[in-house]
């Protein structure tokens, strides 16, 4: 990866994944959405990590997409329609790589979350945000409606409070996000870091196949009806049961003892 825009630092069974554009608020430029898929793609093989943590370098997580590269791709024959489709379809598929990767991913927010930044907190499993934290799709201030960035924002919160977000550019503090469901809590700006990484650490001390099979599920799950629903995720629990470790797992607790996991 580029050490310039992103840098991954490990640290037992979960890794850390930094946006390093501090200077330019962590704007995603191409270089550093390529960078991100590149790093997703590792961590699709890596067997060893069991939690990601998505963070943001600087004062702030994420300002979105960078607008002067942006503009500079207009500058082409068909006003910029290449660039522009090929940009967002590249970004969705970010944030649909972070929602396929096996492992939970923990969004570490600080600072601001805006349009693509958002889209990004709104695309990760959780999300743990400094008290002091301002959340926005705000595009709609320059007149450009935050369209792809209203995909996952709706996936996340009530539909009124998201077109209030998008169609307003308002933005919301941390602990309007915590009461909407776009992050699981708000702490103090001090204990922000420990706090992410208990979290992660909580996930991490679990059957890491149980939790992969089921974040999978979780996802399929949601967009089918409530018989499908229950169709497809009885077959996953049908599947899950027959392993050794879950028999294993099940067996400890019956017998008040910590589980012998082989994975």
């Amino acid at each position: 990866m580029s050490e310039q825009v992103l840098t991954r630092q490990d640290h037992g069974n979960v890794a850390e994944i930094t946006l390093n554009r501090p200077d330019a608020l962590n704007a995603l430029s191409d270089d550093l959405l390529a960078a991100l898929s590149r790093e997703i793609a590792a961590l699709q093989g890596d067997g060893t990590i069991r939690v990601v943590i998505l963070r943001g370098a600087g004062k702030v997580f994420c300002a979105g997409h960078d607008l002067k590269e942006m503009q500079a791709g207009r500058q082409s024959d068909d006003s910029g329609r290449a660039y522009f489709a090929d940009l967002f379809q590249r970004c969705s598929e970010v944030m649909m790589g972070l929602q396929a990767l096996p492992q939970p991913v923990i969004a570490e927010v600080h600072g601001i979350a805006t349009a693509a930044g958002c889209q990004l907190v709104a695309s990760c499993d959780m999300a743990i945000a400094a008290e002091g934290t301002r959340f926005g799709v705000n595009g709609v201030n320059i007149g450009l409606f935050c369209s792809t960035p209203m995909v996952a924002l709706t996936r996340n919160i009530p539909a009124k409070a998201a077109f209030e977000m998008l169609s307003t550019g308002t933005f919301i503090d941390a602990a309007r996000a915590e009461a909407l469901g776009l992050i699981n809590r708000a702490v103090p700006q001090d204990a922000l870091a420990d706090e992410t990484r208990a979290l992660a650490a909580k996930v991490a001390e679990k059957l890491a196949a149980a939790v992969k099979i089921g974040k999978r599920a979780f996802y399929d799950q949601m967009p089918l009806s409530a018989p499908e629903a229950y169709a497809h995720a009885s077959a996953v629990m049908v599947e899950n049961m027959l392993w050794r470790d879950t028999d294993e797992g099940i067996t400890a607790f019956i017998e008040k003892r910590p589980p012998d996991w082989q994975k």
